[in-house]
């Protein structure tokens, strides 16, 4: 670790890092595994497709040249948050499907509330639906890891990551996070993780704070480019066929005027409600509302949750709400105008529409022996990467959302396992 980089005042965290670590049930890799490759998934969260080019992110430029990327950026799925998304990529599943349908949402058969920021429902697995790689790897006799990615904490699919560190309070930094892949890299081969999975949050929380387009956006994306050339640098020091692989969960937008109260259209009575999504007590009381509210106002449509468009996959789970609002711009929207009374709206907001907003797009890119040099593709949705990391790993996998013949050929023809 670059403990004098880092500086004393980061010691506690680094401790907390290091001691706090799960260690999941002994598992030494299958006999057949130690020959294949390793894959280390990294999100840049919130880091738009335009940034490396915009804030001059010199090693993820490189990384792309010399492997594959999206220059127009990757799809997140529809609500284009972090929890749904990162869930989205490791399962291969639209939120509607895996269940994560928000960073908050009610469900109305558990009569329970789910906060991704409340380990009490972000680390139970019954929450969780599909079987996210570090479990499928675990399945199929191999060790996994994951650090900072929504459900890591859960035992989901019968199976919890081989390694993996609480973080729900963000302590842990995005230097120490990537600190983690190194020594998780460094195991014994019979103990290594042949897929680790971590997120990064320093650009998201800028963004939001300070505007997707901000100084302090620009600094916290120069500063993460450097720590993955850091990370670049460790891997090819440590001679393994490791496959890098980044994205990130969306990109950000700057959020337009004050926020929007629903119930100033709308009587909301009797609803539970989160963020923008309603639960009503009742059909008579569902549809009163999408009458009232679906000619209201501009700057955002209203569905009955079975017609919202089918290119969002948003139509038929109930934790999703009915009726279901989506925004037409940037616009920060609420249920209840008492839920914040003093607060703004964050000056960065993501969950729009990626297929309306191109600002929503993340970015792609994958470097290593099992990938082509020079690959552009064109916009895909991050559901396609649960197939693609799966074919490199040889897993066996059930079935998905995605498809994996639209990423594979980035894949070197040895890649097919």
């Amino acid at each position: 670790m670059r403990w004098c980089a880092l500086g004393c005042a980061a010691l506690p965290a680094i401790i907390l890092a290091v001691h706090a670590q799960r260690i999941a049930a002994h598992q030494p890799n299958a006999v057949s595994q130690p020959e294949k490759p390793y894959v280390v998934l990294v999100s840049l969260n919130g880091f738009r497709f335009d940034y490396p080019k915009k804030f001059g992110a010199t090693h993820l430029l490189a990384l792309a040249a010399r492997g594959a990327s999206a220059p127009d950026g990757m799809i997140p799925a529809y609500p284009s948050q972090t929890a749904p998304d990162l869930y989205t990529i490791v399962t291969g599943l639209y939120p509607g499907h895996h269940g994560i349908v928000a960073e908050d949402f009610y469900d109305p058969a558990r009569r329970q509330l789910y906060r991704s920021r409340d380990p009490k429902t972000a680390d139970d697995g019954s929450w969780y639906g599909g079987v996210p790689l570090w479990s499928l790897m675990r399945q199929q006799g191999v060790p996994s890891a994951a650090l900072s990615w929504p459900g890591s904490q859960a035992k989901i699919a019968g199976e919890r990551p081989s390694y993996s560190v609480p973080d729900g309070d963000g302590r842990v930094s995005d230097a120490q996070r990537i600190d983690r892949i190194i020594t998780w890299l460094r195991l014994p081969a019979s103990r290594r993780p042949h897929f680790i999975a971590v997120s990064l949050a320093d650009v998201e929380r800028a963004a939001r704070s300070s505007g997707p387009d901000s100084r302090q956006a620009a600094a916290a994306a120069r500063h993460l480019d450097l720590l993955l050339g850091t990370l670049e640098r460790d891997l090819e020091a440590m001679h393994l066929p490791v496959d890098l692989v980044i994205v990130s969960d969306q990109g950000m937008a700057s959020v337009g005027g004050d926020w929007i109260d629903l119930d100033s259209y709308a009587p909301l009575g009797g609803f539970i409600t989160a963020g923008a999504s309603l639960y009503a007590p009742s059909e008579a009381a569902a549809n009163a509302a999408y009458q009232k509210l679906k000619a209201a106002d501009a700057r955002f449509m209203v569905y009955r949750r079975a017609n919202v468009p089918a290119q969002l996959h948003f139509n038929g789970n109930p934790r999703e709400g009915d009726p279901v609002i989506v925004a037409r711009g940037p616009y920060a929207i609420r249920a209840l105008s008492a839920s914040a009374a003093n607060s703004h709206p964050a000056k960065g907001e993501s969950g729009f529409d990626p297929f309306l907003m191109p600002e929503m797009r993340g970015i792609f890119c994958a470097e290593g022996p099992d990938i082509r040099r020079g690959v552009t593709l064109q916009p895909f949705e991050s559901v396609n990467i649960y197939p693609l990391i799966a074919e490199i790993l040889g897993l066996k996998t059930p079935p998905s959302d995605g498809n994996v013949n639209i990423l594979s050929g980035i894949l070197n023809s040895s890649a097919a396992r």
